[in-house]
């Protein structure tokens, strides 16, 4: 039998404007100890804050960003896809493989149309 290798994942979590700050805390740290509950390894979290979305969800015009990059095997994610749609905390959430962990988040000003 082969060992499953763990994979590097970028996740990215949004989270309802509504909550107090402690129960925010609270939903960050379900998420986190579902990773790591599934064998999987949390390396850097980015809090981006609370941000208006383009785009209304659920009755949510506002809601609180976090960026996770994470280890786990791939056979985890569809357990934690899971979990997170029982989790009525959680407006929206991606789970993406990728190369590397970024260290700081920046983004690009679009140049102005005249």
């Amino acid at each position: 039998m082969t060992e499953e290798n763990q994979n590097l994942y970028e996740g990215m979590y949004i989270i309802s404007a509504t909550l107090s700050d402690d129960a925010r805390q609270k939903a960050i740290d379900k998420i986190r100890s579902g990773i790591t509950e599934h064998g999987g390894e949390i390396l850097k979290l980015h809090d981006s804050g609370r941000k208006r979305m383009a785009y209304e969800i659920a009755g949510h015009r506002e809601g609180y960003y976090y960026l996770l990059y994470f280890n786990a095997k791939p056979a985890a994610i569809s357990e934690l896809w899971h979990e997170y749609h029982l989790n009525e905390d959680l407006i929206r959430f991606l789970t993406l493989r990728t190369d590397k962990v970024m260290e700081k988040i920046e983004f690009k000003i679009l140049a102005e149309e005249k």
